[in-house]
This record gives structure tokens, C-alpha cells and sequence, in this order.
């Protein structure tokens, strides 16, 4: 009754895919057999070509967009299943079944937005295209589940086409994530909702331990390049091996490259053949919170909204989780929900609505099309779509055009009201009255400087004397600080000539850590007035001071700068309504100089302590380290690690690596920063070259799971393989899925 081509596949997985078709069945139209659903998705593979790499790329062949989402999410499987199952885990709301009773507030919050009912009917009213690759994309997962039964999913046999309408935006964790637990916990956990108690603003001291979220993004026109034609940097700071690199081809148009969101069937920031698009994290304000006072008239809730008494909307959610004794437990919430979005918290007496950009299937549509554009102008048309709320968008192609977009997705409001604190929900006037033009928002098409730039800081530099003025834009379009990365960028930027791609990856990568130009002189000005009293820290202070700002493996003035600046931010008290970076710089200029010398004699001790001497390079302490596949990576001082000569973007290293100390370890390793790098030339032929941190599989015992660590620590990229005839020569093995 079955046929199975493909001399790989054996008996085992042959009766397996019997039974998965049997279990699948069960929820199937009666028409459907078990024949014919086995030879539909067999029929699909069967028009799948994958080609691997010499780095295990996964390049993608088929005829249609559909077939080659199928592909592209089976090759995804084979690198990296237990992020994909984790990411929809999460996504759908369902991560307390797999981690527990902690997890449970996130599932709540999943679900305050989109219940699986609503995540059917936004499939359901999704374009026949867009249907289809949802379709697609959950036959490539459940063929690769088929055909591997030595995977155990955690908690997701089967995926459905409904699943993407949860996860559709690309960021990492989506613009839901940004809504605090704490608030949903503190109304949700008891039987009447309750306010969370007052949070003061984050000090330095709290923040400076978290990696800065954020990525780089230069674009170049020919008048900056040696070529004449237009080139892209795309380097996104995500947790490291949080995408992986992919290529995608149909006959149908799609040509794609580049980072991929595990579970996702689009190109997040990549490139095609005549355009490149690289994502930041935005700081534009697209998210407002709505306060309302609730009256209760019987059984039912209402919210004022000008005139009238709304009725809120009461539905029931109940979540799974699993408790401390591995058994399955239930726990019921209410659903509160207004026009403006559902209830998240309490301020004061009054209930919050927090209001996000939820256009589930506006987005997935825009996330796909971004990768079919050809030129500036059918880049605009897509972007004319408005759903990418969180990411600016640095942007070139190949007829020489460079453009930058602060946001996308941008409610237009009433500038009379103060939209950075929560506004009362019960006036109309401070509701969204629909979105802004993409030509209304903060943006730039070909400055006459060529080059752009955003390092998610103001778009009010994106390109130095030629960028937008701020006055000419209401505040919460953009209300971004300065960082230290935008004043390296722009340092650079303005003096380049005659770029290449091996030039452009050098500025990328420029050493020069400008985050310490008023912390170190700081401390040496604080030394050199209090000298008799602190002779101990003499050769420290001389290090520092015959340190030239540069970060490398050798340097152990990076050493010292890095271990001091952490501690003065944890020690010293710094002033209100300071920028982080307006935060370090007053450590050096404004903080007491006995602080500071107190801070540096204790750092001196941590770090005799920790290695036997503060005279410590850089790559001694700084680690590149990846000993496990899984998701929550262990470290040890004691297992193979590799040195860094990268630091920190929080101190304006342009190439970023977030590194810091673990349970047991003493040097400090990277678990976030560059990521996924690549730089583009666009002309007659598009070329590029990329590094990915590690490698593209997750699985130790593939030689694709740590072959690009050396290049990486070593800044060694490698060519691009975009064309077919590029692609048949360095592929490794061609084959069809299941296979």
C-alpha cells in the first residue's frame, strides 16, 4: 500500500510513519486515509531538495513557496528541534506543562492575547497563500517528527497551522514579552485583583548585569564603497544560537537568505538577490498603557469610555501545569478584555489595559513578503503594511538605494497627553486614532552623506549632521538615549571611503571601547589626587593608564576597565533620570573620588582572588564556550573554552559579547552579542560573507556543532554560497526530506 524512495529510510522509521499517520487520522476528515495522507507528505519531500554545505547550511530547492516552507522548517528541525518546540511551547502558552507552576503567568499572558480559538480564526481568515505555508510549515515539523522517532518532544507531538498566528513577529520575544509578569501575577494570583506594590525605576546598580538587547545595522551607498554599489551590515546581538542560517529558493520567486527564528518560515534579517534588511530593537513607543475605573452592576463588569459604560468582556482561561511532582495540575483565570486589549495590572485602585500592535495575520503576511521585495519601492509597499512594531529597519539594494525606518507600527496619538505613563482610559481623546504613514514616522531614504546607521539608540544621529531633527516628530515616536555604540558608529561611519565587504566587517569589528573614555581618566584623576593615601593601586592605575581603550585577547587594561566599571555601577549610587550611558560617564566625571578608588581597590582583590592576579589579559577571563547543546547552557572553568577578544556592548563595543560569570566559574563566558553577522554587496551579482557563533547544529556529535567557534573568536567569515552553481560546488550532501 506504501512506497518509499530513498535508500536511507529504514523499517523502523517506515512503521513509524504508519502509526503517526494512524494517530493523525484519528483528527482528520473521513476522506482522508491513511494512504493518502502518507503519500501526500511523502509527495511533498519528494519535491524538496536539500543541500548542505561545508558548513551545514541548509539550502533549500522546490518549486513553490509551500514546498520549500516545508523544507525549510524540516532542515530547522534537523539543526535545532528542541528550540522550535520550545519557542511555540512558549508562544502558545503552554511552557508550565513542560517547566512548571513558575512558568504560569507567561502562559497567562499568552492567553490574554490570543486564545487558541482566536489563533484558528486568524488561520482561518488568512489569505489561501498564507494558509498554505502555515500548512506547510507544520507538515515539514510533523514529517521531520515522523521520520525521527529517536526525538522525544518535551510536549508538542503534533503542530498545527494555526501556531505561527501566535508567533509571528520575529523578534525574539515579540512585543508581548515586554509586558511585565510581575503586574499580571500580582492581579491574577488571588481570588480579587490586586495592585502591584510601588516599583522605583531600575537604578544602574540593577541593570547593569543585563546584557543591553539591541544589534547594529550600516548601510552604505556607492559613494562610500569601492564598488559603487550599496552594502548592508547586518549584525543582530540576540542570545547566542537563538537563529540559525538558511537559504530558500523557489521557482515561484522567493531567493532568500539569511537568520531564521527557529519555528519561523521566513528570513528575519537577511538579504535576496537586489535587496538586505537588517532589524534593531526599537525604543520608539508603539505600547500604551489605558487605565480604567470598573463598575459592577449585578453579575457584570463595565469600564467608562467618554459617555457611555462599556460592558468588559469575562471569558474563562484554564492552564495546565506541571507540578513539583511531575503530575499535571489545572488553575482558571478570568479574561478581562475592552476594545483597547485585555486587563494586565492594577495602578493605584484603577485597572490597566495594556494595548500592543496584535495583528496577527497583517504581520505573518508582512514578515513573509519582506523577503520577495526587489527594490526600494516594493520594500515600501510592504512596509506600507505597518505591523513590524518592534524593529527599526536598516535597508539597501541593488539599484544603490539605502533607507532607515524607526519603527513601523505607530499609533498616532493626541501629543497633549503624556503617552510614556499610563493615560486615562476612560477619555477618548487619549485613544489611538489609527496608525501613522510610513512616511509620517521617523525615517530616510539616501542621505547625502551615504551611510546610515542605528545601534538601537536615537534615530536623531542615524546619519550624523544629515539625521532627521527631533522636533519635527512627537516625542514617543522616538524617544531613544544615545549609546555608546551610536557615538562609535557614527565616528566611523563618517570617514569611510572606498568600503569592501572585508572592510566593512573590519569596522564592524573596531576595538575601540569608548564606554571607558570618562570612567578610566576618572579614576586616574581620583589616584593621582589621593595618591599617598592608596600606593597600593600605583601599577594598576599605570596599566590603566598606558591602555589605549582597545579590546584584545592581551589586554588587561580591558581587564581592569571591565571589573571596575561593574563594580563602581554596583557600588556607587548614581543619579535619577540619567541614560545608562549618562549613568557610566557620571562614575568618572561626578562620583566621589574615594568611592572610586575604593571600588578599584576591591576590584583588585576580586580579581587576585579569582586568578591569582589582577595583571590578567582579557582572554584569559573572557570565554567563548559551547560544551552542550542545551538550551540552558551549562558552564565550567573546567571544560575546553575558547578567549575572546570582544567585550561588552554596554561599554560601546561595536561587536558585542555578553559575557558573565556563572555558578562555580571564575572567568566569565559569552552567552549573547554577535550572533548571526553578515555584510552585503549589492551590484550585477549579490555577494556576501557571514559567521555564525558556533555552529549550525545543536547537536554535539554533528562537525557543524562548534566548526565556526575558532572562526568566530577569530573574526574569520566565510563566503556566502547564494547562486546554485556556488551552492552544487561546496554542497556536502543533497538530499530530500526524510531521507
Amino acid at each position: 500500500m506504501f512506497r518509499f524512495t530513498g535508500c536511507m529510510r529504514s523499517t523502523h522509521q517506515y512503521l513509524l510513519l504508519i502509526l503517526f499517520v494512524v494517530l493523525t487520522a484519528c483528527s482528520a476528515p473521513e476522506s482522508d486515509t491513511v494512504g493518502s495522507e502518507l503519500q501526500r507528505l511523502q509527495n511533498i519531500a519528494e519535491r524538496v531538495t536539500i543541500k548542505r554545505d561545508d558548513y551545514g547550511v541548509a539550502h533549500i530547492y522546490a518549486e513553490t513557496d509551500a514546498d520549500a516552507v516545508f523544507g525549510f522548517l524540516y532542515a530547522q528541525a534537523e539543526d535545532d528541534f528542541p528550540r522550535i518546540e520550545r519557542n511555540y511551547t512558549w508562544a502558545i502558552g503552554r511552557l508550565a506543562e513542560v517547566e512548571g507552576e513558575s512558568a504560569l503567568f507567561s502562559d497567562l499572558r499568552a492567553k490574554l492575547y490570543m486564545s487558541e480559538e482566536e489563533a484558528r480564526a486568524a488561520y482561518a481568515s488568512a489569505p489561501g497563500w498564507l494558509r498554505e505555508l502555515s500548512d506547510a510549515f507544520a507538515d515539514g515539523l510533523n514529517y521531520y517528527l515522523a521520520t525521527h522517532p529517536e526525538v522525544q518532544p518535551k510536549l508538542l507531538t503534533r503542530f498545527e497551522s494555526w501556531m505561527p498566528f501566535y508567533f509571528f513577529e520575529g523578534s525574539i520575544g515579540g512585543d508581548i514579552e515586554q509586558i511585565p509578569l510581575r503586574g499580571i501575577e500580582a492581579f491574577y494570583s488571588g481570588a480579587e485583583p490586586v495592585a502591584l506594590a510601588s516599583v522605583e525605576p531600575e537604578t544602574l546598580a540593577q541593570s547593569i548585569h543585563d546584557e543591553p538587547v539591541g544589534s547594529n545595522g550600516f548601510a552604505l551607498a556607492g559613494s562610500r564603497t569601492a564598488s559603487g554599489d550599496a552594502m548592508l551590515l547586518i549584525n543582530p546581538h540576540t542570545s547566542f544560537f537563538f537563529r540559525g542560517e538558511y537559504h530558500i529558493v523557489s521557482d515561484e520567486g522567493l531567493n532568500a537568505y539569511g537568520a531564521a527564528t527557529w519555528g519561523q518560515f521566513f528570513i528575519y534579517q537577511g538579504f535576496n538577490e537586489t535587496t538586505g534588511w537588517m532589524h534593531t530593537s526599537t525604543g520608539a513607543d508603539f505600547m500604551d498603557e489605558f487605565l480604567h475605573d470598573v463598575v459592577q452592576e449585578g453579575d457584570d463588569l463595565f469600564y467608562r469610555y467618554g459617555d457611555d459604560l462599556r460592558p468588559i468582556a469575562v471569558s474563562n482561561i484554564t492552564l495546565s501545569y506541571r507540578d513539583d511532582s511531575g503530575a499535571m495540575q489545572e488553575r482558571s483565570f478570568p479574561r478581562y478584555m475592552t476594545h483597547q486589549g485585555p486587563v494586565t495590572h492594577m495602578v493605584g485602585d484603577q485597572w490597566a489595559v495594556t494595548r500592543i500592535n496584535w495583528n496577527s495575520v497583517d504581520a505573518l503576511r508582512q514578515s513573509y513578503l519582506r523577503m520577495k521585495t526587489a527594490n526600494y519601492d516594493e520594500f515600501m509597499e510592504m512596509m506600507d503594511i505597518r505591523t513590524n512594531s518592534s524593529n527599526n529597519t536598516v535597508f539597501a539594494d541593488a539599484e544603490g538605494n539605502i533607507a532607515y525606518f524607526h519603527g513601523n507600527f505607530m499609533p498616532r496619538r493626541d501629543s497633549q497627553f503624556d503617552y510614556s505613563r499610563p493615560v486615562d482610559g476612560s477619555n477618548p481623546a487619549t485613544d489611538w486614532q489609527g496608525v501613522h504613514e510610513v512616511d509620517e514616522t521617523v525615517m530616510m531614504v539616501n542621505p547625502p552623506n551615504g551611510w546610515l546607521q542605528n545601534t538601537n539608540a536615537t534615530p536623531f544621529t542615524m546619519a550624523g549632521a544629515n539625521s532627521p531633527l527631533r522636533e519635527d516628530y512627537p516625542v514617543y515616536m522616538a524617544p531613544d538615549a544615545e549609546n555608546f555604540r551610536g557615538l562609535q558608529a557614527v565616528r566611523l561611519l563618517q570617514d569611510t571611503s572606498d568600503m569592501t565587504i572585508d572592510s566593512l566587517i573590519e569596522l564592524a569589528y573596531d576595538p575601540y571601547i569608548n564606554g571607558f573614555e570618562y570612567l578610566v581618566p576618572g579614576l586616574i584623576s581620583a589616584w593621582e589626587a589621593l595618591e599617598p593615601d592608596w600606593p597600593d593601586l600605583e601599577q594598576a592605575i599605570e596599566a590603566l593608564r598606558s591602555w589605549d581603550y582597545r579590546v584584545s585577547t592581551d589586554s588587561v587594561g580591558m581587564t581592569l576597565a571591565h571589573f571596575y566599571g561593574m563594580n563602581a555601577a554596583q557600588e556607587i549610587d548614581t543619579p535619577d533620570g540619567l541614560s545608562q550611558m549618562e549613568q557610566i560617564n557620571w562614575l568618572g566625571t561626578d562620583s566621589d573620588a574615594v568611592d572610586r578608588l575604593s571600588v578599584f581597590s576591591a576590584t583588585l582583590l576580586q580579581l587576585n582572588e579569582a586568578f591569582g592576579t589582577w595583571n590578567t589579559p582579557w582572554g584569559d577571563v573572557n570565554r567563548y564556550q559551547r560544551i552542550t547543546g542545551d538550551i540552558d547552557h551549562p558552564y565550567s572553568d573546567n571544560a575546553p573554552s575558547l578567549p575572546v577578544g570582544m567585550a561588552s556592548s554596554r561599554w560601546g563595543a561595536l561587536a558585542s559579547f555578553g559575557a558573565r560569570a556563572y555558578p562555580g566559574t571564575n572567568r566569565i563566558y559569552g552567552s549573547s552579542g554577535n550572533s548571526f553577522i553578515a555584510v552585503v554587496e549589492f551590484g550585477e551579482r549579490v555577494r556576501a560573507k557571514s559567521l555564525l557563533a558556533g555552529g549550525q547544529s545543536s547537536d554535539p556529535a554533528s562537525p557543524h556543532f562548534d566548526d565556526q567557534a575558532q572562526r568566530y573568536v577569530d573574526r574569520e567569515f566565510k563566503d556566502v554560497a547564494y547562486y546554485r552553481e556556488d551552492v552544487d560546488a561546496r554542497a556536502v550532501r543533497t538530499y530530500h526530506p526524510g531521507e
